[in-house]
Formats: structure tokens, sequence, C-alpha cells
């Protein structure tokens, strides 16, 4: 009898190591889900409302007496898009930030880098002025692409201080 108690109790002390080994190593976290709910014709895709393009590595000489840079495509993916109530079925986008001290209509930078700035373009290659809404473009239902560029422009005058740069810029689309 005590053989078989003892046993018994051996065995459940085997089985709660046993439980307690299924637990280790399990972790938990959280998942936060945000978003925002339009009164809008589309819906903007989440990788197109908030996006970082590169503007690549630039020789400071490339940049020099008004220089630029080659252009970057980005776009704005539009999905879901309803004609109703749009009189003429067109977008326009509107980007604001802070224009640059060293090259006038350009995005000003921050960081280490000095003496350029950021232009943007339409996706016709026409520059888009800061604050005013850009060419209108004709949407259809369903989904859409607005494309853009931006690249780095030098200052006409002055030197170009090597280093690294940001730059932001916000949108805001319009529908008529």
């Amino acid at each position: 009898m005590r053989v078989a108690m003892k046993t018994a109790m051996a065995s459940m002390v085997l089985l709660a190591v046993s439980a307690s080994g299924v637990n280790a190593g399990v972790g938990s976290g959280q998942i936060t889900f945000q978003g925002e709910i339009l009164d809008s014709a589309c819906s903007i895709n989440p990788g197109s409302s908030d996006q970082t393009v590169s503007l690549g590595q630039v020789a400071k000489s490339q940049l020099a007496t008004g220089g630029m840079a080659p252009p970057q495509s980005f776009q704005i993916e539009l999905s879901g898009c309803s004609l109703t109530g749009l009189t003429d079925k067109t977008v326009t986008a509107k980007f604001t930030g802070a224009e640059s001290a060293a090259v006038p209509g350009a995005l000003g930078i921050v960081g280490t880098a000095k003496g350029a700035g950021i232009m943007l373009v339409d996706g016709t290659g026409t520059a888009v002025t800061l604050g005013s809404s850009t060419k209108v473009q004709t949407i259809q239902a369903g989904d859409n692409t607005m494309l853009f560029g931006a690249y780095l422009k030098g200052q006409a005058t002055g030197a170009i201080t090597p280093g690294e740069f940001t730059s932001v810029t916000n949108f805001a689309l319009e529908y008529k």
C-alpha cells in the first residue's frame, strides 16, 4: 500500500512539473489597432498615408549652383472610391510643410546637411507649390493612384554642407 501511495505521489509531482514546463517560455504582448473613418470619396491605403521616401546619397558637387538629384517617385493609393456626390469626379492634393530658407519653393531640410531643399513634382513632372492644390486628376470608381516625385535641389549660391537630413510634408486631398 505504501509503495502504491509513494508511486501515486511521485506521479502527481512529475505531472505538476510537466504541466508547469508547458508554460515555460510563453510570452505575451499587445496589439494596438488605429485608423480613422473619413467622410470622403475614397479611402487612402495604409501604406500611402504615412510613408518614407529615400532620396539616397547625393554628392555635394551634384547640388552645387542649384543642381539637383534624380527624382524619386512616390504615390498615394486610393481605394474604394465612390463617385456619388462628386460633380467633377476629380481629386487634388495639397502638400504643406516648412519651406526651405536655402531653396525657395522647396521643403526645408533639418539635420547636419545644409544648403539644399526638397522639390516636389506631380506625375507629369510639374512642380508642386507648397500650400497650393496640385493639378486636377480625374478619378474613377474603385482604385486610383496619384503619382508624385521628390528630389533634392541645391541652393543657387552658397556652400552645400554634407550631412544627413530629414524633411516632412503633410498632404490633404480634395475631391470635387
